[in-house]
């Protein structure tokens, strides 16, 4: 659920593209390429500014032009805006489109528009990164498996944690009350590759082992994790591993620690791969974070509703997932034996942001 990265942050888009959407006008940055046969496919994103629906744009275009479709994009107004991508699903109806891919604003409210496409329109639906509730409202998702990245993280920070043969006391900053599935799945992701019973695996904060110093929220922004880690610190001084629902969340934490004098003591986790939570692994701001890959997301979509358009091929799920996994790679300067990973130059050129 990538809105976490610009939870408090860049919430407006471009003037254009929202008079556009509220117009109703075909789509909001055109038509990307076009085919022999005149199949149109469609990305409908939750903003236009988030880094992270920005590279997922370019990599729909990428496929677009590879394919010889014409891509149609649209955007909501700001995170929760559900009016504008009901509003751009029937400009995909009007215009024939053969399928769209999308993360859903309201993965409930948009459920049903997604089934008009899908009756009326005949259309391929595929959510990117962000489940539709309930799940099978579209065709497939293509997404990151968030449960493995946080394994990774806790992997990794178990395998560093022993190494320097030093006892963990944990902070985890989490993204808000609400327990939605990708701070859930991070959460008990990291806590299991960590080796601490998770109980619950749909449960944030039911664990009791003494390593866990407490949760907050962040918001999945820089503020909020700096607040959040100045009420850890202040709960247990002697937290010296941090794990951050995001790489925003991470900065803020970080913040925090070294407004404490604590820099040089405490390890920082998190999850989401962009250019400047890479770069603040290179900093060694972040011991480790795990990479997603949104442009790949896109493209495998657009690829997926091609197929589709050509033969009425339907993507399947990835084995033994109820989705399409589009991957995640650990990023880490710091590699632990048993821990496969890249390194920051790598995550630089494969970054997003």
């Amino acid at each position: 659920m990538r809105d976490l990265a610009m939870s408090r942050t860049g919430r407006l888009m471009a003037a254009g593209c929202a008079v556009a959407l509220v117009l109703g006008a075909a789509a909001c940055g055109g038509g990307d390429s076009g085919s022999g046969d005149g199949t149109v496919v469609g990305l409908i994103t939750k903003t236009d500014t988030n880094p992270f629906f920005v590279k997922m744009k370019e990599g729909a275009q990428a496929a677009a032009k590879a394919q010889g479709v014409t891509l149609q994009t649209f955007a909501g107004k700001q995170d929760g805006d559900n009016e504008a991508q009901v509003q751009a699903i029937e400009n995909l109806i009007s215009a024939g489109a053969k399928g769209f891919l999308i993360t859903p604003n309201d993965s409930k409210a948009i459920v049903p528009s997604i089934d008009k496409a899908k009756t009326d329109g005949n259309m391929l639906v595929i959510a990117l990164d962000t489940p539709t509730d309930p799940p099978d409202a579209v065709d497939a998702t293509f997404a990151t498996d968030n449960y493995q990245a946080g394994l990774l993280i806790g992997q990794w920070a178990k395998a560093k944690f022993a190494k320097d043969n030093k006892q963990a006391k944990i902070a985890l900053l989490d993204l808000n009350a609400n327990q939605v599935s990708v701070d859930v799945q991070r959460d008990q992701g990291f806590l299991e590759g960590f080796g601490i019973d998770v109980k619950d695996k749909t449960k944030i904060g039911d664990e009791s082992d003494p390593r866990i110093a407490g949760h907050d929220v962040t918001d999945g922004a820089e503020d909020g994790g700096r607040t959040a880690m100045e009420n850890l610190l202040q709960k247990d001084p002697s937290i010296n591993l941090v794990y951050t629902i995001n790489e925003p969340a991470a900065a803020g934490a970080y913040q925090a620690i070294k407004s404490a004098g604590k820099e040089k003591d405490v390890t920082i986790v998190s999850v989401d791969g962009g250019c400047p939570g890479v770069d603040n692994v290179s900093k060694k701001i972040i011991g480790a974070t795990s990479m997603q890959f949104p442009l790949k997301m896109a493209q495998m979509g657009i690829e997926a509703i091609a197929a589709y358009a050509k033969d009425g091929t339907k993507p399947k799920a990835t084995e033994g997932k109820t989705f399409v996994d589009t991957g995640v790679q650990l990023i880490t300067d710091d590699p632990q034996t048993g821990v496969e990973a890249k390194d920051s130059a790598w995550g630089k050129q494969n970054c997003w942001g």
